[in-house]
């Protein structure tokens, strides 16, 4: 684990280049709150210490960096439809890879070590397992309703990105004055609306403004607690450097309501957060 970019919350690839031994096998960048990372940046390290660029594009379905959609990034990325993101089917996701010689054995993988894709296609007489695997094909019912979704993703996405520009309005003045800061991104990313949140100004501050929000019936969540500070981090991770900033931000941070029928609800969040920070 290294520190992320305390604008963008994403990577910082000079942490990145830092942290990099010749244990390093790939680097894995989350394109946070569907904002996409440096990946020019990512990728340069990636090349010169020929490691693995994986995008966790679990938040940015349709996002872009350099004109470019988030997922064809780097040599692989993941995608999520948990009932959070912006095109939902329960759970699951989806794989993309941009190298041909992860393609087959990925779809071993996908069906339980089994080339029995092969088979289908009329590769091989017979299927059989082949290597690890299991059973992460979804059901034709689960599929049939991603799809409709995925066939007007862009239409769910400027949905979402209305809620979020009407918040940047409404929350901006209070950014210029010091109150809280707004999201911020690269110029050359376009986000997805996945996600709109407020950094104020320490854990108590964030605690006091999810309380008044929750008295006027708005949930508020602050987001998630430091993946190298969990247990399961501290047991499998490793940590390069100070983590100051995935601290400071992790006790600072909260979000606001966000998906795609949010419509006039809008204003009653602004109304009620409004409340809080004029205070």
């Amino acid at each position: 684990f290294v520190d992320i970019d305390p604008e963008t919350l994403n990577l910082d690839p000079a942490r990145v280049a830092a942290a990099v031994t010749d244990r390093t096998k790939a680097i894995f960048a989350v394109h946070y709150a569907g904002f996409p990372a440096d990946m020019d940046a990512l990728a340069e390290i990636a090349r010169a210490n020929k490691l693995v660029l994986v995008e966790d594009a679990a938040q940015a379905l349709g996002s872009r960096y350099k004109g470019r959609l988030a997922g064809s990034l780097g040599d692989m990325a993941a995608f999520s439809f948990h009932e959070t993101k912006n095109v939902i089917s329960g759970e699951g996701g989806a794989l993309t890879l941009n190298r041909d010689d992860l393609s087959e054995r990925a779809e071993i993988i996908r069906e339980k070590g089994t080339n029995r894709s092969k088979f289908f296609r009329g590769q091989v007489d017979k299927y059989t397992w082949v290597d690890l695997g299991s059973s992460f094909l979804p059901g034709e019912l689960i599929a049939s309703f991603l799809y409709a979704q995925l066939e007007c993703a862009d239409m769910i996405n400027r949905r979402r990105l209305s809620s979020f520009e009407r918040y940047l309005e409404a929350f901006s003045p209070f950014e210029d004055s010091g109150r809280v800061r707004v999201p911020h991104w690269r110029e050359d990313t376009t986000g997805n609306g996945h996600m709109f949140y407020l950094l104020m100004s320490d854990v108590d501050d964030r605690d006091g403004f999810i309380n008044h929000m929750r008295e006027r019936g708005v949930g508020t969540p602050f987001h998630y607690v430091p993946l190298h500070s969990a247990p399961g981090g501290q047991r499998f991770g490793l940590t390069a450097g100070p983590m100051d900033v995935t601290h400071r931000i992790s006790d600072s941070l909260v979000r606001l309501p966000m998906f795609f029928d949010l419509g006039a609800q809008t204003e009653a969040v602004i109304d009620a957060a409004h409340e809080y920070l004029a205070r």
